[in-house]
């Protein structure tokens, strides 16, 4: 059974993904920080960077957006990735050399779209390659082609659509592409929905044209809209929803769609929140922590550098029942596991960029390949574009996954303000050898003879166990007394010096 569980709070929306009842796709979207990505708007050139050839752009949201040359030329191959689509090869395209400056001027308006999100204090990925999305088609305003999803695989589909769209009577420098939905929709639902796109296309230039600073002139569908779409696409059984007003949009939203496909659209009302019930917090619980067990034993480590993420597999607990002769193909099954998780764990927490995967070292090639394709596999349902490349001698798969939005570790959490994401601290004993310098400095330097050392309750704990007395002893023979304290509000690894005298608080 497939099914879709909205969480609706006050600050928050929750869509949950259920595959025969495993949580396999999470988005958590706060109403601060709505989704931007596909949003069109009238934007204002506030600098331009020769170096990089590329120029921020104003477009009235926090953080001014950023615009590269390449997303403001044709740019051909860039559409096709982004749609997964062929255009038809019927022109010969010239790409000229041009420096950003011959496009844009400071202060200049602009139209443009954002194509990646802003992520921590970078602000959103802009193009001028607008297009507009419907369910079936795509609108490209100002480019010429028109193409077909490769996901429609059948080829008479391919060819039926190939046709149509190129009898649509359009301007000349306008495209289409038909989506994977169309495969299934009437020609007149294509007409129609061509003469939308184009309406409202028009709707936006005449909205830019009349504007006078930057502002938001489409806004894509909100996460409801687009939950129960994707559970028409898909054939989608359930929307379970927890908010009566959501419900109550999403019935009527249903009544376009009613006549393709038979959903059940539920409202939730027992007591337990509905996430607790269907166990998704402590899935989100699992997929923000580092370890991650596997049901064979086995357990995976997800780290993050600047870089890249890695993901390191370990055999853990798990252990061959038939003998050491058994003991690759065990290691292979737990491979195998692990390629599963890694692919559901990826989308769960959105992890984009470069990843780094550490499968247990494998002898034959043969089961290398075994472990590489169930990743693939595994991966193919994800809906953001991955790239994965081969294996390597020490069993290490790199792979890359779009990154389009915060990831779940961005959107819940924050860095810690005393390990400043390192999530280390100086050791006691580090600490000790630390305070015992500083003694040195406030008495030979600063001349203070009468001290008091506060420090954390643990740490006080450490020292009792030998240093305080060495630390007594160091003071009296440079002729000062010191004395000890504790103070429960203090991090674990801070402390300082106080004069017993004034009460003031020592600079070490």
């Amino acid at each position: 059974m497939h099914e879709i569980l909205l969480n609706v709070e006050s600050k928050e929306i929750r869509y949950a993904y259920l595959k025969h009842g495993q949580l396999h796709d999470l988005i958590v979207e706060r109403k601060k920080s709505r989704q931007m990505t596909g949003n069109i708007y009238r934007g204002r050139v506030t600098h331009i960077l020769h170096n990089i050839q590329s120029a921020f752009i104003d477009i009235h949201e926090g953080e001014n957006g950023f615009v590269h040359i390449s997303d403001i030329l044709e740019n051909r191959k860039k559409f096709e990735e982004m749609f997964e689509i062929d255009f038809a090869k019927n022109r010969k395209e010239k790409e000229e050399k041009k420096e950003i400056e011959q496009l844009l001027k400071v202060d200049q308006p602009v139209l443009v779209q954002v194509i990646k999100e802003p992520i921590g204090t970078k602000g959103a990925r802009l193009t001028s390659n607008v297009s507009v999305a419907g369910r079936y088609l795509v609108l490209l305003p100002n480019q010429p082609h028109r193409g077909v999803s490769r996901k429609i695989e059948d080829r008479e589909t391919r060819d039926r659509l190939r046709q149509l769209i190129a009898s649509f009577e359009m301007p000349q420098d306008m495209g289409l592409i038909c989506r994977t939905a169309s495969a299934e929709a009437s020609e007149e639902a294509l007409v129609a929905e061509a003469n939308d796109l184009f309406h409202t296309w028009q709707g936006i230039v005449e909205k830019f044209n009349g504007a006078s600073g930057p502002m938001l002139l489409l806004e894509e569908s909100d996460l409801v809209k687009r939950a129960l779409v994707q559970c028409i696409d898909k054939k989608w059984e359930r929307l379970l929803v927890d908010d009566y007003a959501v419900y109550q949009r999403c019935k009527q939203l249903y009544s376009k769609y009613a006549a393709e496909h038979s959903l059940k659209i539920e409202f939730y009302r027992d007591k337990v929140p509905m996430f607790e019930r269907f166990n998704m917090e402590k899935e989100i619980d699992r997929a923000t922590r580092r370890k991650v067990w596997l049901g064979s034993g086995g357990y995976l480590f997800f780290d993050r550098t600047e870089a890249m993420h890695t993901i390191d597999v370990n055999s853990g607990r798990s252990s061959s029942s038939s003998g050491s002769s058994d003991l690759e193909e065990s290691l292979v099954q737990i491979n195998l596991e692990a390629a599963e998780e890694i692919a559901r764990q990826l989308r769960i927490r959105n992890v984009g960029g470069l990843i780094i995967c550490d499968f247990i070292d494998m002898e034959s090639k043969k089961n290398q390949r075994r472990v590489l394709e169930r990743l693939r596999e595994c991966m193919k349902e994800d809906s953001a574009k991955c790239t994965i490349l081969g294996m390597s001698e020490f069993g290490l798969v790199e792979m890359t996954r779009q990154r389009s939005r915060e990831s779940l570790s961005q959107t819940l959490q924050t860095a810690c303000p005393y390990c400043s994401g390192s999530g280390q601290v100086k050791s006691h004993e580090s600490l000790s050898i630390e305070i015992e310098r500083a003694l040195k400095k406030a008495i030979l330097v600063q001349n203070q003879f009468a001290l008091k050392l506060v420090t954390h309750p643990e740490l006080d704990h450490y020292l009792e166990m030998g240093d305080k007395e060495y630390l007594k002893e160091m003071a009296i023979k440079s002729n000062a007394r010191l004395e000890f304290g504790v103070n429960d509000a203090l991090h674990l690894n801070d402390y300082f010096f106080s004069s017993t005298l004034n009460g003031q608080r020592i600079d070490t």
